[in-house]
């Protein structure tokens, strides 16, 4: 018997939630340019605290401090 965890899938909530990532500053000034301080603060915080960061990677596929794909 595996103890692994089944693939988690964005929900709605999910959703709304990725979505206050997507106009956060803080974090779109982190994807934007890839470095600086807000770029460590996200680093730091979105594992650990933010539940907009983790909604948004369950969302996007990608953490919230990784360039937008276009």
């Amino acid at each position: 018997m595996k103890n692994s965890a089944p693939p988690t899938t964005a929900t709605g909530l999910d959703k709304m939630l990725a979505k206050v990532c997507v106009l956060c500053p803080v974090c779109r000034q982190a994807r934007k340019k890839q470095r600086g301080v807000a770029f460590k603060m996200v680093q730091t915080v979105e594992v650990h605290l933010c539940p907009f960061c983790k909604a948004y990677e369950r969302v996007h596929g990608r953490k919230s401090h990784e360039p937008a794909s276009h």
